[in-house]
C-alpha cells in the first residue's frame, strides 16, 4: 500500500525569514494523523533568506539529518564542529544527552533550501557525535546511493537506527527497482516527478509504504529524492 502525502496538504508557515513546509506535526503546526512514519519523526522543506538562520538552540535524544537541495548552510555546535553544507553533503548530529547548535544561511545574496530529517533513534542517552559527508551528483545519477546506515556501510553516515537512507537523481525515461522486503519506507520526492508502482508524485510529495515487496520508480520529468528504508 502506497499514501501519499501531497506537498499542498503539508503543514506550512512563512516567517518572513524562513519558509518552512512541514510533512508532519512539528512546532505549531499539529495534526494527529500526521505525526511521523516509523521512526521519522520530522522532514521539514525549509528555504531561508540570506544572512538569516536558526540561533543557538538544543536538543535531545534525535538522529539530525540535514540535506542541501540549493544554496549553502553555517553550522556550530557545542561540540566545537563548524562546517558549511552544500548541495551532495550529508550531515549527521547525533543529539544523544544533549546538543547546542545553530544554522544560518552562509550567504549574503542567496537562499538556502534544505530538507531538515528528525529521526528517532534506537537508544535514548546516546554520546553526542557528528558526522559530516559529500555525495556527488555522479554516486547518485540513475541508481540509489546508500548516504545513511545503521553501521555506516558503503561509505554512508551513521544514523543510529534501523535505516537505510537513498539518495538518487533521475532523468527523464529512467527507472530503478528497490526489493523492499516488505518494507516498510517513505519516499520523499524533492523535484521533478515520478511514478512509484503505478502512484503519481509530484515535487514535495511524499509516500509513505507499507506491505509492499518491491518499488519501481519511474520518471516523466528529471526527479530527485530520497528513500527511507526502515529495518533494513
Amino acid at each position: 500500500m502506497i499514501t501519499v502525502r501531497k506537498s499542498q496538504e503539508r503543514g506550512a508557515a512563512n516567517h518572513g525569514w524562513l519558509d518552512t513546509k512541514h510533512s508532519f506535526s512539528f512546532a505549531h503546526y499539529y495534526d494527529p494523523t500526521h505525526m511521523g512514519f516509523g521512526p521519522l519523526r520530522v522532514i521539514n522543506e525549509d528555504r531561508i533568506i540570506p544572512g538569516a538562520g536558526f540561533p543557538t538552540h538544543g536538543h535531545e535524544d534525535m538522529e539530525i539529518v540535514t540535506y542541501v537541495i540549493d544554496g549553502a548552510l553555517e553550522h556550530k555546535d557545542s561540540m566545537g564542529n563548524g562546517s558549511i553544507i552544500q548541495p551532495g553533503d550529508v550531515q549527521r548530529m547525533t543529539a544523544g544527552t544533549g546538543v547546542q547548535h545553530s544554522e544560518f544561511n552562509a550567504s549574503d545574496n542567496a537562499s538556502v533550501h534544505l530538507l531538515q530529517i528528525w529521526i528517532l533513534p534506537n537508544k535514548d542517552g546516546l554520546q553526542p557525535s557528528y558526522e559530516q559527508i559529500t555525495f556527488p551528483d555522479e554516486t547518485k545519477r540513475g541508481r540509489l546511493r546508500l548516504i545513511g546506515s545503521q553501521d555506516g556501510r558503503d561509505g554512508s553516515v551513521t544514523i543510529h537506527q534501523s535505516v537505510d537512507l537513498f539518495a538518487s537523481k533521475l532523468e527523464t525515461g529512467s527507472e530503478l527497482e528497490h526489493n523492499l522486503e516488505n518494507g516498510p519506507a517513505w519516499l520523499q520526492l524533492i523535484s521533478g516527478s515520478l511514478t512509484v508502482n503505478d502512484v503519481s508524485l509530484t515535487a514535495g510529495d511524499g509516500a509513505g509504504v507499507t506491505e509492499e515487496q518491491r518499488l519501481r520508480i519511474s520518471t516523466t520529468q528529471d526527479a530527485e529524492f530520497l528513500l527511507f528504508h526502515f529495518g533494513a
